[in-house]
């Protein structure tokens, strides 16, 4: 099982919608954008189309039900490893419509978690004085290295370059943590979990690592990407 090691003193930020974005309330008071506000604001019209084309093509009422649908899975996928880490049990469910989320947790666990000798928390709030805040799935110790770790659902497999906005988040989210804690974190690992195609079918399990030279140029990108955000 995964150490479970309260490292840090995490303190948890309150969400609100406000103007149309998601904001967390600091606890000096600032009302600061989410990383996903900053990263749906900022997205290049080349991603805005391909979405838009995307529904078109499958159809807008469609489309809904399939983002719908996966959320669903994904929020479910992250309470059973939230469950696995703090080491709570998490049986087998009932519900049909829950099955896919437990066989993926399960497969993130045996493939992904297994690197992880320590977490120091799970969906931990961070920010950046005066510019963003957010929440990332977990921090801790993946292969001997401080890491930020966050876990994605995907209806199908998805290649390096399609997911340039999951390696920003991650600098996103090391970059406020290590202001915030003085830590020295420039690794990031999305444990990425593909849904079965059918019950006869098993998940897929897709690693994504973020470190170096590449975690510095992706942090180069968020801050472009918050100066866009700001107009500056």
């Amino acid at each position: 099982m995964i150490k479970f090691n309260t490292v840090h003193n995490y303190v948890a930020l309150t969400r609100s919608e406000i103007d149309g974005q998601r904001k967390y309330l600091t606890p000096d008071g600032q009302h600061l954008a989410s990383v996903t506000t900053i990263l749906d604001r900022t997205k290049s019209e080349e991603s805005k189309e391909g979405l838009a084309n995307w529904r078109r093509s499958v159809g807008h009422k469609k489309a809904q039900e399939i983002t719908e649908t996966a959320a669903a899975r994904g929020t479910r996928m992250h309470t059973y490893l939230e469950k696995y880490i703090k080491q709570e049990p998490f049986d087998r469910p009932t519900n049909p419509m829950a099955l896919p989320s437990w066989r993926m947790a399960h497969k993130v666990i045996e493939h992904g978690l297994c690197n992880v000798e320590e977490i120091w928390g799970v969906e931990v709030a961070v920010y950046y004085e005066g510019l963003y805040a957010g929440t990332t799935d977990s921090i801790g110790v993946w292969r001997g290295r401080p890491a930020i770790v966050d876990y994605k659902q995907s209806n199908k497999v998805k290649k390096r370059e399609w997911i340039d906005d999951y390696f920003t988040q991650l600098t996103f989210y090391g970059t406020a943590h290590n202001k915030m804690f003085g830590t020295d974190i420039n690794t990031g690992v999305i444990m990425m979990c593909v849904a079965p195609a059918t019950s006869r079918h098993e998940p897929q399990y897709l690693e994504f690592v973020l470190e170096g030279d590449e975690w510095a140029h992706y942090q180069q990108k968020m801050w472009d990407r918050v100066a866009q955000f700001y107009n500056v």
